[in-house]
């Protein structure tokens, strides 16, 4: 069963959070990808961070994919574009040939205050979670 709920930057207790915008589960940089946010999650816990990856695709999409790869974050179902549209992500894209309006595979870092300190945009996934982790690890 799928369920809804609503989440709020305000009032986290983490010392930052993670946002991660990718394009599609069950695409091979998007499993990638959240596979290597998985593989670090502890560490990421340890530096005092909560990971959130953010999609278009539906909830009943996320429930199957996070089962799937037995990721231990929380997926973000945004079928609108509400949160797409507010980091800026949402782009024209190179697909096949095609071009087609999609969203960007980028990371953004909030501090406890809810201020942005750091954004990673139009990335690759090989080498990514790493230098996010650092990031965190580094932040003061």
């Amino acid at each position: 069963m799928t369920s809804a709920l609503t989440f709020h930057l305000s009032g986290r207790a983490a010392r930052c959070t993670v946002l991660f915008f990718y394009p599609k589960d069950n695409t091979p940089g998007c499993t990638t990808e959240n596979i290597a946010f998985r593989d670090l999650y502890p560490q990421f816990i340890a530096a005092g961070a909560e990971i959130y990856g953010i999609s278009r695709d539906s909830l009943r999409s996320h429930e199957s994919f996070k089962a799937k790869l037995d990721l231990p974050f929380e997926l973000i179902s945004d079928p609108d574009e509400a949160v797409c549209l507010q980091f800026g992500v949402m782009k024209m894209k190179q697909m096949y040939g095609k071009t087609v309006r999609g969203v960007e595979r980028s990371t953004f870092v909030i501090d406890a205050d809810g201020i942005l300190v750091k954004e990673w945009r139009g990335l690759r996934v090989a080498g990514h979670v790493d230098e996010v982790l650092e990031f965190v690890v580094h932040q003061s």
